[in-house]
């Protein structure tokens, strides 16, 4: 098949959509299909474009197989809600050249949010008369109203028209966890239309490695030491304020030792409350190369999963798979009625307390420190789980066979001819 991936973000961005779309795109490729990526100059999470990229209107890439073609975006480092519509804009507008420069895809797969780029690609589909896959990483607007990035009555009731407009035109919608699934049949989606198959993460990549002699704990004098480790993005929803207060509250025992990993900028902001705290038990990281992620997440004695209380409850952090994968225990600071908890005590592999509660996180550190064996058995657990229910051949596959089957519906419905591959099956038209 041609098909047409749509996201904002991509290779080389080290978080969130990107990786997982990147490693999508080229697994694709290497089962024989022709793969072209619609998305914008690099630029998350510092918000800023990358060197090597500024100034520049259009780039076409061969990276793994896959054809990238960027387009321009406008951007602010701090950007208010006016600033997120004209970046969502300008995205739209210098992305549908690129889309058209290419061969007539098979299928096109759009990643939502962006909300706005439901337009182009349905105006692709359209043209193409070709199947558009939705992907829902996030559901907007009721996210952003939850967490207070979006107050503007017009604006709210404005997403919401485009919500509808993007789940009415997509040929299927594929959602990552059944909250979402639930939230979608509630707006009156049809059911027929949706599939769930959750983010992914390699666990042949992410695998559980052996403390002792952890080449990246070394480097960071973490040796010897009970290593609690959140790494990902550091934004309103998460609240990493509890697990400075947590880590205050166990500076006393010098064995315990927290790890920070994120982006520069929100790192510096985060230091000044450190400080504040007398939280002299942190240690704060910028973003860490790809290719260390598994060591990185195998020096740590306990991952963490961080959200504010008023996250909406079907949000699913994509950090889950891969602290899942690296074998070691999770507590979920989150909401106990929402996805992510959810997923965290379906795994096995992992413990649940109140959100926002610094002596709650606290007191979960400190039970698994005092108790290996539990930890143990929980990242046993969790990697089990992982491999069963996370791993990337289970998820592309997943992929490759509703790409076959809303292109067969296409065909079958316009009358046409075609023959279609894939590692399972041939589709004869």
């Amino acid at each position: 098949m041609h098909i047409l991936i749509y996201s904002y973000n991509y290779h080389p961005e080290p978080i969130g959509i990107a990786p997982l779309m990147t490693e999508l795109a080229e697994g694709l490729v290497e089962r024989g299909h022709q793969v072209r990526v619609i998305t914008g100059m690099p630029n998350y999470p510092q918000r800023e474009i990358y060197d090597g990229y500024k100034g520049k209107w259009y780039v076409t890439e061969q990276n793994n197989g896959v054809t990238i073609q960027r387009s321009y975006l406008r951007i602010k480092s701090k950007p208010n809600l006016i600033d997120r519509l004209l970046l969502e804009l300008s995205f739209i507008f210098t992305s549908l050249p690129q889309a058209l420069n290419g061969k007539r895809p098979d299928v096109i797969l759009l990643t939502v949010p962006p909300l706005l780029v439901s337009l182009p690609a349905t105006l692709l589909g359209w043209m193409y008369k070709c199947p558009v896959v939705l992907n829902v990483q996030d559901i907007l607007p009721e996210a952003a109203v939850r967490v207070g990035l979006m107050k503007n009555k017009w604006m709210i009731k404005a997403c919401e028209v485009l919500e509808k407009f993007a789940y009415r035109n997509a040929s299927k919608i594929s959602v990552i966890a059944d909250g979402f699934y639930d939230n979608l049949v509630n707006k009156d989606v049809p059911v027929k239309k949706i599939v769930c198959i959750p983010n992914w993460v390699n666990v042949n990549f992410i695998r559980p490695l052996a403390k002792a002699n952890n080449l990246w704990k070394i480097a960071h004098q973490l040796d010897r030491k009970f290593v609690v480790m959140y790494s990902g993005n550091i934004a309103l929803t998460q609240g990493l304020e509890t697990v400075v207060a947590a880590a205050a509250n166990l500076r006393h025992i010098k064995e315990v030792v927290f790890v920070i990993v994120g982006e520069s900028k929100a790192l510096a902001r985060l230091q000044e409350y450190c400080l504040s705290c007398g939280a002299d038990n942190i240690l704060l990281l910028p973003l860490q190369p790809r290719e260390q992620l598994p060591q990185m997440l195998s020096a740590a004695d306990v991952g963490l999963i961080v959200q504010k209380r008023n996250v909406i409850s079907f949000n699913m952090p994509s950090k889950i798979p891969l602290l899942l994968a690296s074998g070691r225990p999770i507590i979920g600071s989150v909401p106990a009625t929402g996805t992510a908890a959810r997923a965290i005590q379906e795994s096995g592999g992992g413990i649940i307390v109140e959100p926002e509660s610094s002596d709650a996180l606290a007191a979960a550190v400190l039970d698994l420190y005092r108790n290996s064996v539990l930890a143990t058995q929980l990242g046993n657990k969790g990697r089990q789980f992982a491999v069963e229910c996370y791993s990337f051949k289970q998820s592309i596959e997943q992929y490759e066979e509703l790409f076959l089957d809303v292109v067969t519906k296409r065909t079958l419905t316009m009358g046409g001819t075609t023959t279609l591959k894939s590692k399972k099956s041939v589709v004869d038209i």
